[in-house]
C-alpha cells in the first residue's frame, strides 16, 4: 500500500493593505474628539465648595483668570504670595484690561455679547485680590462673571 501524503491546506495571508487606512481613521477620530488643555496651570487652585453648582454651556465663550499660590516649581522665582495667571503667564491686575480686550478680539462679533469671565480662585486667597480683579473687570465692562467651585456636601 502506498502512503499518500496530504498537504496541509494553506491559510491565505491576511491583507495589510487597509491597515494604514484604519490607523489614519483612528488618528483623525482622536484628533477631532480630544480636547486639549487651554493653558498650563502655574498656580495651585483648590476650589472652594458650593451648595449650588451649574455647568457652563459654552466654554468657548469663557476666558479664565486663575488666582492662587504658584506651584512649587515656580515658587523660587515668584514666591508664595497669591498670584494672578492669565493664559500661560503671571500677570498684574493692571494687565487684566488688555487680556479681556484680546479675548474679545478673538471672538466673533456676534459672540462677544455672550462672553463671560470665570474666576478659578484658591480657597485660601485673600478677598482683597478678588475685589481688585472685580473692579478691573468692571472698568473694562466685563460684567458677566462666574466663580468656579466644586460641589459640596448637601446639608
Amino acid at each position: 500500500m502506498a502512503i499518500v501524503k496530504r498537504k496541509k491546506p494553506k491559510v491565505p495571508m491576511i491583507s495589510t493593505a487597509s491597515l494604514p487606512d484604519i490607523v489614519f481613521m483612528l488618528l483623525f477620530f482622536f484628533l477631532t474628539v480630544t480636547t486639549l488643555r487651554q493653558s498650563e496651570e502655574l498656580v495651585r487652585v483648590r476650589l472652594p465648595e458650593a451648595s449650588e453648582v451649574a455647568k457652563i454651556d459654552r466654554k468657548d465663550l469663557t476666558c479664565y483668570i486663575y488666582v492662587g499660590t504658584p506651584v512649587p516649581s515656580h515658587q523660587t522665582r515668584y514666591g508664595t504670595d497669591s498670584r494672578i495667571q492669565l493664559n500661560d503667564s503671571f500677570r498684574e491686575i493692571s494687565e487684566i484690561r488688555d487680556f479681556i480686550a484680546n479675548e474679545r478680539e478673538r471672538r466673533s462679533e456676534s459672540d462677544r455679547q455672550f462672553m463671560s469671565t470665570t474666576l478659578k480662585v484658591d480657597s485660601d486667597v485673600r478677598m482683597g485680590i478678588i475685589t481688585d480683579i472685580k473692579q478691573e473687570l468692571r472698568r473694562c465692562s466685563a460684567l458677566k462673571l462666574n466663580y468656579s467651585a466644586r460641589k459640596g456636601k448637601q446639608h
